[in-house]
């Protein structure tokens, strides 16, 4: 009986130990689709959540990228990485415009003809990526050299990855915009996919070209992995927005000043020098025009002069029109500007200029009032107070109590005033006060 029990024993024992095996096998053999997304505007943290992501995936093997893109457009120097890490990946790349309704606009249409395999959801579109420059007059097309040197850019890399090089440069020197079903027809794209699973379904069996060596795709049923963002680049994402440099920046100047005008409490001087270390960095992640940075120094300039020696808003008129000016043409980004961010950075620039004035007409309306006052000094300060007889007060003595001081206090006349009552201070004698009743 004890036999039978621990052969029985052992069996079961086999059997776990094997489908444990099996279980494990399959797990391990089973294909991971290695998931990024970039949503929002490409900054600097884009590029680098992009760039480690691709690393990652190739460590662990994946057998392919997703980017799932939802911009419209962003920083050049971040879309170059973007595209050159894509482009450079030994792990197939995928592009997927999602979901319905989405875009990959301006710098966005670079990233999705990059990839090895590029895709659209329903309802979503790509294109507009003709650089344009800001100035007080706005939005505008930028030069001829410029837009030639993009369009060359993007048809180079269309054409690396077999697409319709001639509507990818139609993208910058006409600002084509093309539907899912238009970009398919035209060679932009490689399939419509309602989902995710459609998409990894309709792929899998598909060859691909990576690092010279042609690739056949497993993507059906494949688990997905979906990149979280690291804390960097989720710093760098905001510190990379060329309005949120801005603020800093201004933060930061002011900080500094207001600190230099008045030492001694360190505070604003170090919440200044912070916020303009980090405005400088954040700058350095986008391309600046320094003559903007001059003129929002400018401006600063005037708007202190100003409070210093008022000359009845003359100087803040000025430096308000030299900080509007300077921030419109602070960042030189040609594929950064779609209307609704200029829209709001529009109004980030007006309001901080507005409050920025108001703030200093305050101070010039102080320093004017505090001008008019009579100076006093010393002693002169107390005439004219009213405070209460300490106690009886004649033409000889007596005393009264101002600013939790006791002094000496007489009457100008023969008039006698009781302990209690209201006197006014009238003249000053050394260390004695003449007072008088108050009517």
């Amino acid at each position: 009986m004890t036999t039978k029990l621990l052969r029985g024993v052992l069996i079961v024992l086999v059997l776990l130990a094997l489908i444990a095996c099996v279980s494990g096998a399959s797990k391990d053999n089973q294909n991971v689709i290695y998931v990024l997304k970039i949503e929002g505007m490409i900054t600097e943290g884009t590029a680098l959540d992009v760039v480690e992501g691709l690393q990652e995936a190739e460590k662990i093997g994946a057998e392919a990228v997703l980017i799932e893109l939802d911009t419209p457009g962003g920083v050049v120097d971040s879309t170059r990485k973007i595209t050159e890490a894509i482009l450079n990946s030994q792990t197939p790349v995928i592009t997927y415009v999602t979901p319905k309704g989405a875009i990959a606009a301006s710098a966005g249409s670079f990233i999705l003809v990059s990839s090895n395999i590029a895709a659209m959801s329903p309802g979503t579109t790509t294109g507009a990526a003709m650089p344009v420059s800001i100035g007080i007059e706005g939005r505008k097309t930028a030069d001829n050299k410029t837009i030639k040197f993009y369009a060359g850019h993007v048809e180079s890399i269309a054409a690396s990855r077999g697409r319709n090089a001639t509507q990818a440069k139609r993208f910058v020197t006409d600002n084509d915009v093309l539907n899912e079903n238009t970009a398919l027809e035209r060679g932009i794209i490689d399939l419509i996919a309602e989902d995710e699973t459609e998409l990894l379904n309709a792929v899998d069996g598909m060859t691909v070209e990576v690092d010279g060596e042609n690739r056949t795709l497993a993507t059906k049923d494949a688990s997905l992995y979906i990149k979280k963002k690291s804390m960097r680049s989720s710093v760098l994402k905001i510190l990379g927005n060329p309005q949120i440099a801005f603020i800093l920046f201004m933060v930061g100047l002011y900080g500094l000043i207001f600190g230099f005008m008045s030492p001694g409490t360190y505070v604003p001087e170090m919440i200044g020098a912070i916020c303009m270390i980090l405005a400088l960095y954040g700058m350095g992640l986008f391309d600046v025009n320094m003559f903007g940075v001059l003129l929002i120094v400018i401006a600063v300039i005037l708007f202190i002069a100003e409070a210093l020696t008022p000359t009845f808003g003359i100087l803040t008129t000025g430096g308000t029109v030299c900080l509007i000016i300077g921030a419109l043409i602070l960042p030189k980004e040609p594929l950064l500007f779609n209307p609704e961010w200029f829209r709001g950075f529009l109004l980030t620039i007006l309001g901080i200029a507005g409050a920025t004035a108001a703030f200093f007409l305050f101070a010039l309306g102080a320093v004017l009032k505090t001008r008019k006052r009579k100076v006093k000094v010393g002693g002169e300060e107390l005439i004219g107070q009213v405070t209460k007889a300490e106690t009886e007060i004649n033409e000889e003595e007596g005393t009264i109590k101002i600013h939790g001081e006791i002094w000496n206090a007489r009457t100008q006349t023969v008039e006698r005033i009781n302990k209690g009552e209201k006197v006014v201070i009238v003249a000053r004698d050394g260390l004695t006060l003449s007072v008088k009743r108050k009517e």
